[in-house]
């Protein structure tokens, strides 16, 4: 392994353990010291890659951004639209202990973003891309013919406001909302603007 490797190593797993240290105990209570000893490396060698707990912060959400949905890109062109929208629907929703970890980074990012400028820009932009991500699996399936000619944007927004609203009522184990619930109560809202059927794919 050469030094640049083993460089991009360390910062994966120093990432990583980010992810895990602020899902477990909070943004506000983690330490440098503690991702370091999370990710087997010294405070130092964090620190070069890292020099403050904002940066880390910030990367940290990127990098559990880039691991949302990666069972999805596989092959995207060989489903149905509608199969591709429902697994970018079951990775945008609370449905194993990795998006559970991810949604408790979402929402600590949610709070910081009221009090930090830049946590707040981080927030937008992650939502632009996932605006996009949804985006671009109802215009494959516009152009295909499977759905039915629909604003995109409008669609998209939907998609983003229900699964927040409906993945924090998972999060918090609300009795009335299951997973089988919240992924019917989604597809049954943009159903009639796709001209699909309301029942969710087998994905």
């Amino acid at each position: 392994m050469t030094k640049a490797e083993r460089a991009i190593e360390t910062r994966e797993r120093i990432l990583t353990a980010a992810c895990e240290v602020i899902a477990d105990i909070g943004f506000e209570s983690i330490s440098m010291r503690k991702v370091a000893e999370h990710a087997g490396v010294s405070k130092a060698l964090l620190h070069y890659h890292f020099d403050t707990r904002e940066k880390l912060f910030a990367e940290a959400m990127t990098h559990s951004f880039a691991q949302t949905g990666k069972d999805t890109e596989a092959g995207p062109d060989t489903v149905p639209a509608s199969v591709a929208l429902a697994r970018i629907l079951r990775s945008m929703l609370p449905t194993d202990e990795e998006l559970r970890q991810d949604w408790k980074l979402w929402q600590e990012l949610w709070v910081r973003a009221q009090r930090d400028t830049a946590a707040r820009h981080l927030a937008v932009d992650l939502y632009d891309q996932l605006h996009a991500w949804v985006g671009g699996a109802v215009e494959r399936g516009i152009a295909s013919g499977e759905f039915t000619d629909c604003d995109v944007a409008a669609v998209s927004t939907l998609v983003l406001a229900l699964c927040d609203g409906l993945g924090i009522r998972l999060m918090l184990d609300d009795p009335r909302v299951d997973l089988a619930a919240a992924r019917a109560v989604i597809w049954r809202a943009i159903a009639p603007a796709l001209g699909i059927p309301e029942a969710f794919p087998d994905v």
